[in-house]
């Protein structure tokens, strides 16, 4: 057999939980493919309105808070994850792919300990039951993309199964929420997780290559001025 050792074995993206009080990874989740593609949204948090109340603009926003933004933006990620028991022969799979999603719907589902928890505050006559605070989440797409998340959408489409209908291969359409400074109280984990995804995001703006102002056309007469 040819083997080619110096070829580096591909990293796989994947979700940790954390413990925010001790910042200690409680489960790591590796997903088996890492994504063939990965959809993202990011939309700025402006100060002002988007329309434009100039001369002949027919929106109502602030002149002085056109430019001016309110926080981070909020981003949003969509992927989707396959899991594939007959991808994985060697491993015993008695009860197919059953462990794998239980793992991912547990991201988004209280436990059973702090639902009897809630049940007896609520028995005992408690006003308020505070909503129940689940881990923190990261997801990690390689050493310059590990950002604190709150799943926003699980959909699973098993397509294969086993003699006890037990799922052997499945789709997962993920949808995910970076967390911001502006999601998290200040001093949690998360928030510092974010400013250093946010840091690392600066590094590499600074690290592209610049333009000049020939390229877009402007090299000689340089910027307009709007001044006839």
């Amino acid at each position: 057999m040819t083997r080619y050792p110096d070829i580096p074995k591909p990293i796989r993206s994947g979700l940790v939980v954390v413990d925010p009080d001790h910042g200690t990874p409680q489960r790591v989740i590796v997903l088996q493919f890492n994504p063939d593609t990965l959809e993202r949204s990011i939309a700025p948090q402006s100060a002002g309105d988007s329309g434009d109340a100039g001369g002949g603009g027919t929106g109502s926003g602030d002149r002085n808070e056109a430019l001016r933004l309110k926080g981070p933006a909020q981003e949003t990620w969509k992927f989707t994850a396959e899991i594939d028991a007959t991808d994985q022969l060697e491993i015993a799979a008695p009860d197919g792919i059953h462990p794998q999603l239980a793992v991912l719907e547990m991201l988004v589902q209280p436990t059973t300990a702090q639902l009897r928890a809630a049940t007896r505050l609520a028995q005992n006559g408690s006003i308020e039951i505070s909503p129940i605070e689940m881990p923190l989440t990261l997801f990690t797409w390689g050493s310059k993309r590990v950002m604190p998340v709150r799943l926003t959408e699980l959909s699973v489409n098993e397509s294969a199964f086993d003699v006890h209908l037990n799922p052997i291969r499945a789709s997962l359409s993920v949808g995910m929420k970076i967390l911001t400074v502006s999601d998290l109280p200040a001093g949690h984990r998360g928030a510092d997780l974010y400013m250093a995804h946010l840091a690392q995001k600066e590094r590499l703006a600074a690290a592209a290559r610049g333009g000049g102002l020939g390229a877009p056309g402007l090299g000689g007469a340089g910027l307009p001025t709007g001044r006839g």
